[in-house]
């Protein structure tokens, strides 16, 4: 059946699996295109971190980019820009990426310098103090993005034992007290290579591919993994609101969480997600904004990847209108839950023609489909996923929709930003 969707799919590629000796993992991705891209990531974000360590995965990604045993900063920097394409790192909840993309020709070149940076990085300690500059200046910044903070304080509540109760960026006090040796423990516990995957898409064969791979990232010594236990605690059902001085918008967020959900509801809540806030047509901008005029936006945002199971509500209103908002979310969740609001065929078929332009647009383009496998590889799911989801959604039962409704549009934690 794979074979029939990926003929549907006209796929243009093809994957394949290899294992160095050190324990890492490389995924190499068969393309026609002039354009290679190369993604390595490391199995550890914020959710890895106890409370000394919070924001530490962070610090590490940013020096990272502050030079090499073999290459200062400026050096390091220099060749990066020489290659001509893009290059750029994150830190998320569950893993730390490095990115390059440029043309095929500098894909020997690109290799060498991506691993250099994570097998060989410096530290420097004049370089640290500079970057620690930088992180503290970003996380100040932050506290005055009203969208960021309203996040920031909404899993500060939900959660007690939960992890994402932090931002990925941590704590001020611990960015200010961070030594070289705190970013070298933490580095190696972690940046190992059988802690890590590597995808890279070209037109090179797969054993060519593999084999440039295997030329540097060969030396780089294996260790024993840390195996961490990640709290999968639910969000606690509460409403809470701040005050904040001088704020021009007053927001909501509010937050459900779902570690219980069944494998085969997953799908059906992305087509909840998508019909209840995704699009400009969504059930909650059309209540909100179109029908009582209360906000200018409504969105919902969803993470369904391992170990992260979070659906958010988010909008920005006058303070005049902060509680028929609310009322006009809840209604709208209650109408949705008791089936008021039908989800139908023409919706359904909606969705698949937005899942299979998704899924197109991101096979399509090298630096998202290598992105794509990266995450598919580092989350332990199948790389052709979106074959089967396609397959899942032809034969998908509006039923489900309305199940998975009532099962997680419940107990949300919700927060209020208000001005003073």
């Amino acid at each position: 059946m794979r074979d029939g969707w990926a003929r549907m799919f006209k796929l243009n590629f093809d994957v394949k699996k290899h294992l160095l000796d050190n324990g890492l993992e490389v995924v190499t991705i068969k393309k026609d295109t002039k354009i290679t891209s190369i993604n390595v990531g490391i199995k550890v974000g914020s959710l890895y971190e106890n409370i000394d360590e919070k924001g530490i995965s962070h610090f590490i990604e940013h020096m990272l980019f502050k030079g090499t045993k073999d290459r200062t900063y400026e050096e390091l920097n220099d060749e990066l820009e020489f290659l001509g394409g893009e290059y750029n790192a994150y830190t998320d909840y569950t893993s730390t990426v490095y990115t390059i993309s440029c043309l095929e020709e500098e894909l020997i070149n690109a290799i060498e310098i991506i691993g250099d940076m994570i097998i060989n990085p410096d530290f420097n300690s004049e370089e640290l103090e500079k970057e620690r500059g930088v992180i503290l200046a970003e996380m100040r910044a932050s506290k005055d993005d009203i969208e960021d903070l309203s996040f920031k304080r909404t899993n500060e509540v939900a959660f007690k034992n939960n992890p994402l109760r932090f931002d990925v960026a941590g704590l001020e006090k611990n960015v200010k007290a961070y030594k070289k040796n705190d970013l070298l423990d933490f580095y190696n516990k972690y940046y190992l290579p059988n802690n890590s995957l590597v995808t890279i898409v070209s037109s090179l064969e797969h054993e060519e591919a593999f084999n440039e791979i295997k030329k540097v990232f060969s030396p780089w010594k294996a260790g024993e993994k840390k195996e961490v236990v990640i709290s999968g605690e639910n969000n606690i059902p509460k409403s809470v609101t701040t005050i904040k001085n001088n704020i021009e918008q007053n927001t909501i967020v509010y937050l459900y969480t779902f570690y219980d959900l069944s494998k085969d509801l997953e799908l059906p809540l992305r087509i909840l997600n998508h019909r209840l806030g995704e699009s400009s047509n969504s059930l909650l901008f059309r209540e909100v904004r179109e029908k009582r005029g209360l906000a200018y936006d409504i969105y919902t945002s969803i993470d369904m990847t391992n170990n992260v199971k979070t659906l958010y509500i988010y909008t920005s209103v006058g303070e005049e209108d902060l509680e028929s908002a609310k009322e006009a979310i809840d209604e709208t969740i209650e109408s949705v839950k008791n089936g008021d609001l039908e989800i139908g065929e023409r919706d359904l078929e909606l969705m698949k023609k937005v899942h299979k332009t998704a899924v197109i647009s991101t096979l399509e383009d090298p630096s998202e489909l290598c992105n794509y496998m990266l995450h598919q590889g580092l989350d332990g799911e199948d790389f052709y996923e979106f074959l089967e989801d396609m397959k899942r959604l032809n034969s998908l039962d509006i039923n489900k929709i309305h199940k998975v409704a009532k099962t997680v549009l419940n107990n949300p934690t919700i927060h209020l930003l208000k001005s003073n």
